[in-house]
This record gives structure tokens, sequence and C-alpha cells, in this order.
């Protein structure tokens, strides 16, 4: 059976790009909300913790984009893992960005991973985007919550790096616990180039979603910012009540 690593996001996935790849089995981040592993039906525990390349992921992308032949299509790195977890060596994701561009694909980032993937920007150019997920935890909160990923100061400031670098930059604000940070982040966000808002999925939350839907599109265009509301919160702010 031949792998092929490289496959079209469905469902909610497929409002990030034409395709996805993902190259870790797992991420060590550690995130409470993490919803892979029941998409994976993994063990939580060891999802967490068990985190390596997947098997030949390397040599299965060179294969698979010479047999199918892809180019010209946007790219997501990743979506059941992340694509810098935490002190592992990630050669395998520069590999793959390297892989990618040579074919003439466009690269998407999403990291929590901060500075560590700064060392791939020399890869990316104006046609790439990396991205960032904000949820801007307060610091006693975020090691309980995101215990292994990087700092918000450190995601925003890996943002900031790619920016001056000419890559086009997008944040991910979601999943939302703290709908002034999100409005702060819109106000302050001069370096990001696309908003991408959610909400919070798969647990309780007292936020109400159409109320901060309708504020953020508000300060979304009054400072010109490029947005996308997710389908999930733009039902809630269309619904009839």
């Amino acid at each position: 059976m031949i792998n092929k690593p490289i496959y079209v996001p469905a469902g909610r996935a497929k409002e990030y790009g034409d395709y996805a790849c993902n190259i870790y089995t797992g991420c060590n981040h550690g995130c409470a909300y993490c919803f892979a592993p029941a998409v994976l039906r993994k063990d939580r525990d060891e999802f967490h913790s068990h985190v390596e390349p997947r098997r030949d992921i390397v040599e299965s992308v060179r294969r698979q984009l010479e047999c199918e032949g892809i180019t010209g299509k946007l790219i997501h790195l990743c979506f059941t893992c992340d694509p810098y977890p935490a002190d592992i060596d990630t050669t395998p994701t520069r590999d793959i960005i390297r892989l990618l561009k040579e074919s003439g694909n466009r690269v998407q980032i999403l990291t929590k991973g901060g500075m560590w993937a700064v060392r791939d920007f020399d890869l990316l150019d104006g046609g790439d985007r990396f991205g960032v997920t904000h949820t801007n935890y307060a610091h006693y909160v975020r090691h309980r919550k995101e215990p292994n990923a990087a700092p918000t100061i450190e995601r925003l400031l890996s943002l900031e790096q790619a920016k001056a670098r000419g890559i086009e930059t997008w944040v991910s604000c979601e999943p939302v616990f703290i709908p002034k940070a999100v409005y702060k982040l819109i106000e302050d966000g001069d370096y990001i180039d696309e908003f991408k808002i959610g909400k919070m999925n798969h647990q309780p939350s007292d936020i109400d979603w159409a109320a901060f839907g309708h504020e953020c599109e508000r300060l979304l265009q009054l400072h010109g910012r490029r947005y996308y509301i997710k389908d999930d919160l733009r039902r809630e702010m269309e619904a009839i009540t």
C-alpha cells in the first residue's frame, strides 16, 4: 500500500487550504483542549508523550509529490500535530517545507512552537503563510492548559519576524477563552495579515458567541483587517433568537 501523507482536508478543516500533511505521530505541547486524540482514537496521554516523525514521512512526501504531480497548491502544516513540537528534532518539518517549495507549492504553517519556527523562514517567501494559534492564557493558567507550548508573547514575536521577512502572516483565534484578548489583538495587530476568528468547541463556555463575533467583526472592519469568521462562529452570529 502506498503511503500518501498529503491529503485533502474534510469538514471544518476545508477552511484552511487545498491539502494538508501531518508530520508527527503526536504533539507534546499537551494542550488540554486538543481535539486530535479523539479524532485519531488515541489515548490522550500517549498522544502527548510519544512524539516522533511518522514513518518514512519525508520520503513518502517526496514520492507523492512526484507521482501525483502536486503543484501550485496551498498545503497546510499541520492539523493533528504541530509542525514544531517541543524539544525534539524538527528537521523533518524543514525537509518537507523544502520539498513542497521545490515542487511549486505554497506552504501554510500553523504552530504554537514560537521562535523554534523562525529557523525555517529562509525557505519561505511572500507566497507562503505563517500563522500561530492565539489563546492568550494568563501565565499561571497556560502551564496547566498548554504546558509545553510557547508563551503567547513568543508566538506573536515569531509573527513579527515572519512579517519582517515578507512572509504572509495570520493568526487563528480558536479556541477562544478570553474575548477581550482577541479584541486587543485585533486593535494592535498591524503585523498580522489575516485573522481567522472562531469560538470554542468540545468544551462548555458561558461566552455569548454571537455578541463576541459581532464585536470582533466590528473591530476588524474598523481597523481595516483582512479576516475570516469561521463557520461555527458565523452560525452563532446569524442565529435567530
